[in-house]
């Protein structure tokens, strides 16, 4: 089998969504499963809306996914004589023409025939012309076959035809010497080698025009393989009413890339029953006939869960260093990197995403504990004084809070007070932490320490004592 070139070609005219995600990562996969080259290609021609920082969120977006490219990126302004040179050869064989008539003219053409209810083609009008009208500009036009019928033989959507005679002598250069999209597309595709064109299928009906053209230019033609579209949950067109569309914004919402790569893979590709797949496991299985030829709807319920298996299964320390600018962006700067590891292991099986995370852990690092101003009044009152201070008389006793020390704590003033457990632990827990919500009491006290747990305790008797 010849080398599998697949590649990746995005307009930098906005960020990298998860359609255009979800097509890189197959053309990914599918390269690493043969061995082959995955090829990263920016098409820029779109002058007018393309931009750097179009393309650097694209890169990184790309390299936070892991999606590593062997060449590239290429850009096509930088290839623009390689066009140039050959729509001439195709100019040279007879296979285009040069394209004399003013855009006025050809919308008005356009016009009437929508008008009369006719499909608007160009009526080959310079086709046909005999002489150059003196220096006005030119567009150069490709000659499109009008009979018979062009093929697509689909890797995922099966055989699909097309009559000649619906299609138009496309332009392919503009006056300005820009590139059309299906004349740069097939040129870098022929002389970039790519064998395989994996891609959204709303590009099937511009792959007739580009079949034409690898022929006219005597190239080989590579596999086609067109991948349904992405639809909301409700089954409609993906938009911005469904929630996070780009890929950076679920870096910003704290999911974990393997989680996205995850959850992108199984919208439309399938193997049995398996949810979960190590990055490993999809280059070995990876293949275009388990991609379904149906739309596959998002489901935002499934990434969370995915992303919760894999903050749970995380190391400690390569979590803490994913939660950590999480916890940086908070203003917790300079933080023990001990605490941070012991925090992350706590608290990774009660989290869906990493900004949760973040906001579970902000009371550990934080110097002043920050009190949950609705349940102020329930927790911070004098019936709560003798718990604190008797808390406080027993853990000055202690040379270490480990976790058995703080569950003995508990449960001795409980008894002390003749109080149910609860009505010990709520307090103290309000007095740690600022919430009513938190890990076990006796795993907060452990990772607090015994210098954070007297201040916290004091600073509640303090409070107390100043309401009073």
């Amino acid at each position: 089998m010849a080398t599998v070139r697949t590649r990746f070609a995005p307009s930098p005219t906005g960020d990298l969504h998860i359609g255009g995600a979800r097509t890189a990562l197959f053309n990914w996969l599918l390269a690493r499963h043969f061995g082959g080259a995955f090829v990263l290609r920016i098409e820029d021609t779109d002058v007018a809306r393309s931009t750097q920082e179009s393309i650097q969120v694209i890169l990184d977006a790309m390299r936070w996914l892991g999606l590593d490219w062997d060449e590239g990126p290429y850009y096509q302004t930088q290839r623009l004589s390689l066009y140039r040179e050959m729509a001439e050869q195709l100019l040279a064989q007879g296979k285009a023409y040069r394209c004399f008539c003013p855009p006025e003219e050809l919308e008005a053409k356009r016009d009437a025939a929508l008008k009369a209810g006719l499909k608007p083609k160009y009526d080959r009008t310079c086709l046909h012309r005999r002489t150059s009208p003196g220096d006005r500009p030119f567009a150069i036009r490709f000659f499109s076959p009008d009979e018979g019928k062009t093929v697509v033989e689909d890797l995922i959507q099966g055989r699909v035809e097309f009559d000649n005679q619906e299609l138009d002598d496309l332009i392919i250069l503009r006056s300005d010497g820009i590139p059309t999209y299906n004349f740069s597309v097939v040129v870098d595709d022929v002389t970039m080698a790519i064998t395989h064109v994996i891609r959204g299928n709303d590009h099937l009906n511009n792959t007739p025009r580009q079949i034409q053209i690898y022929q006219a230019l005597g190239a080989p033609l590579p596999k086609f393989g067109h991948v349904p579209m992405i639809l909301g949950p409700d089954k409609k067109k993906l938009s911005k009413r469904h929630g996070a569309q780009s890929v950076m914004e679920y870096q910003k919402m704290g999911y974990l890339p393997q989680a996205v790569i995850n959850y992108l893979v199984r919208l439309g590709w399938s193997y049995g029953d398996q949810e979960e797949f190590t990055l490993e496991e999809l280059i070995e299985k990876f293949s275009l006939e388990a991609v379904g030829k149906a739309a596959a709807a998002i489901n935002p319920g499934k990434l969370d869960w995915l992303n919760a298996q894999y903050i749970k299964r995380m190391d400690p320390h390569a979590l803490a260093k994913e939660v950590l600018p999480f916890l940086e962006a908070r203003g917790y700067q300079g933080m023990d990197p001990v605490l941070l590891r012991k925090v992350a292991l706590s608290l990774r099986e009660r989290v869906k995403t990493l900004v949760e995370l973040a906001d579970l852990a902000a009371f550990y690092f934080q110097e002043e504990v920050v009190y949950e101003e609705s349940t102020l009044k329930k927790f911070l009152i004098p019936e709560s004084l003798p718990i604190f201070k008797e808390a406080l008389e027993e853990i000055s006793k202690e040379s270490q809070l480990e976790r058995e020390v703080g569950h003995r704590l508990i449960q001795k003033l409980s008894e002390k007070q003749q109080v149910p457990l609860v009505k010990i632990a709520q307090p103290l827990r309000f007095a740690l932490t600022g919430r009513t919500a938190s890990p076990p009491l006796d795993e907060v006290i452990e990772i607090l320490g015994k210098e954070k747990v007297i201040r916290r305790i004091q600073r509640a008797i303090s409070y107390i004592e100043r309401q009073s």
